[in-house]
């Protein structure tokens, strides 16, 4: 029988199986199910990671959503909750939910079951506002923020569950590649659908437009949730105690006591969080700058798609032999040149190079930044290690759109030389004071 944390929630139990007899793995065996499954675990992930990220780059929280919002009203404010929700939302909820997600022995349920609600239904959803943004421009825009918002943190939910079933089903020495290069694959047919999506904000009259991008990026989100749920995962017994939220807290400042890398790399993580205050106002500089048309918006997106396919893809291999701190380092220093160039561009053509190097740091950022947690913490422990690194990323990635819409106010140069001084001291942090956690380990 699985481990049974103590929820009295029937509908809660039957949506997680808890009551649901499943067979344990030891250590032994499930290395023998994770080689035995590994090919097909490939294809169906692939699969997911494929669709999921293809709609996603549909949706691009710094072109395609700023745009819409841009219809809807003239405020900043809209623009900067759309960079907290995308930069923040994900990451926020983890903490608060890896002490739950820790004391299951299997944790394809939470992924799919409980992501269906979560995560997938609200993909649906988005396509509600665009519906309602003639007949009322501010409830198009609350429902839009309250949806993306469901969308958002909702992943974050059952993200420490997702990372951690990634970990059982893939090796250490293939995570890098498999992610990568399916980032790679959905980025590409995001790509596709982006310049069809040019064509179709040029020719179809708003909201009719965002309409059907919409609905393309949702159904591509929810086909995706259909491959994640043939995943075959080792079901290993969990194996730690049964702690209420209090006590697992406490014990959170003992275990980053005893871990002073992983400590230092929380900070730095937290520093690349604050970099990206620059992000979500990129688009908004070049339409209040240059006045540049919708079509340009869609070119933005795909110089943003490409850098992301490309650092995805070589920073996967590259993490796969050298780690990933180094992938890090590297994306890190890409930001600073991103900034660098937004901070000096005369006009709106650099700004194409501007969105392909931070479409690169995004995608190498992503790749890394969620895969390199899994080689600091002990397998019991990876989803409080994956909590609390997601979630002091995400009270960074909050703060950072928070700190973008004033200096946004002061001047758009001032809030790119302060990104771009932000990720030269993440940089800095990552080449001289973070070790890489799986050659530590060896040397140990």
């Amino acid at each position: 029988m699985a481990n049974q944390p103590s929820i009295k929630n029937r509908s809660l139990r039957w949506v997680l199986q808890l009551d649901k007899p499943v067979k344990v793995l030891n250590q032994e065996e499930a290395q023998i199910a994770q080689s035995e499954n590994f090919l097909w675990n490939l294809i169906v992930n692939s699969l997911d990671v494929v669709f999921f990220m293809g709609g996603v780059s549909i949706l691009s929280a710094t072109t395609i959503l700023p745009l819409f919002v841009s219809k809807l009203t003239d405020s900043t404010i809209p623009i900067a909750l759309i960079a907290m929700i995308s930069q923040g939302g994900f990451f926020l909820p983890q903490l608060f939910t890896a002490n739950f997600i820790e004391r299951l022995d299997h944790k394809k349920p939470v992924v799919v079951n409980l992501g269906f609600w979560t995560e997938r239904v609200p993909a649906l959803l988005l396509i509600v506002a665009p519906l309602m943004a003639l007949r009322s421009p501010i409830t198009a825009l609350v429902l839009f923020l309250l949806i993306y918002a469901w969308f958002n943190l909702g992943g974050g939910v059952i993200a420490p569950a997702w990372q951690d079933m990634v970990a059982r089903c893939f090796p250490v020495e293939r995570r890098g590649r498999f992610f990568g290069s399916t980032m790679f694959l959905g980025a590409l047919i995001g790509v596709g659908a982006t310049r069809v999506a040019g064509r179709v904000l040029d020719e179809v009259p708003f909201p009719n437009n965002f309409v059907l991008i919409f609905g393309v990026a949702g159904i591509g989100i929810f086909l995706s949730w259909a491959f994640i749920a043939l995943t075959r995962e080792p079901i290993e017994a969990a194996n730690v105690p049964e702690l209420s939220i209090r006590q697992y807290l406490a014990e959170l400042p003992t275990l980053l006591n005893k871990d002073k890398n992983f400590r230092t790399f929380l900070v730095a993580r937290f520093v690349i969080a604050l970099s990206e205050m620059g992000s979500g106002f990129l688009t908004v500089a070049a339409i209040q700058l240059w006045r540049i048309p919708d079509s340009m918006v869609a070119t933005f997106t795909i110089a943003t798609l490409i850098g992301q396919t490309t650092g995805s893809l070589l920073m996967g291999f590259l993490a796969d032999r050298y780690g990933h701190r180094l992938s890090l380092e590297i994306s890190t220093a890409t930001a600073v040149f991103a900034f660098g160039l937004a901070w000096l561009s005369p006009n709106p053509t650099w700004f194409i190079g501007v969105f392909f190097l931070v479409g690169f740091f995004t995608g190498s950022r992503i790749v890394s930044g969620l895969m390199v947690v899994l080689e600091f913490a002990k397998p019991e422990k990876r989803p409080t290690y994956i909590g609390v690194s997601n979630t002091l990323s995400g009270v960074g990635s909050i703060l950072a759109p928070a700190i973008g819409a004033f200096l946004a106010t002061v001047g758009f140069n001032w809030l790119f030389l302060a990104s771009l001084i932000t990720s030269l001291v993440a940089f800095l942090m990552l080449r001289f004071m973070v070790k890489e956690p799986r050659f530590e380990k060896q040397e140990i």
